[in-house]
């Protein structure tokens, strides 16, 4: 069993590594805001979600999981309010290229 759940967090891992690496160079790559908005706060999450869980598998022990848990939610907590903040202060500072929204909400205000 513990061979397995080795193999697994191995795994997760790599595929963590694999979409923070994309992440970061989305950030690079993307010639707008927005897209770099995206690159910073989707895979890059997801991405160290799963270089959690691989690290849960591998660890198992109680302290550690509970360090690896609060990790997680805080990351889940901060990433798409900052994502939202920096989507914000670029549209309102006129960076965002307004032709390319399908929907503009805050065009009124």
């Amino acid at each position: 069993m513990t061979a397995v759940a080795d193999w697994l967090g191995a795994a997760c891992l790599l595929a963590g590594a694999l979409l923070t690496l994309a992440a970061g160079i989305g950030v690079l790559r993307f010639p707008d805001v927005l897209g770099r908005m995206h690159a910073a706060t989707k895979p890059q999450v997801l991405g160290v979600l799963l270089l959690l869980a691989g690290l849960a598998l591998r660890l198992r022990t109680p302290a550690d999981l509970g360090m690896i848990a609060l990790v997680a939610v805080f990351q889940l907590a901060t990433a798409p309010v900052a994502a939202q903040l920096i989507g914000r202060a670029a549209y309102r500072s006129g960076r965002v290229d307004r032709k390319l929204l399908d929907a503009d909400d805050l065009a009124g205000r």
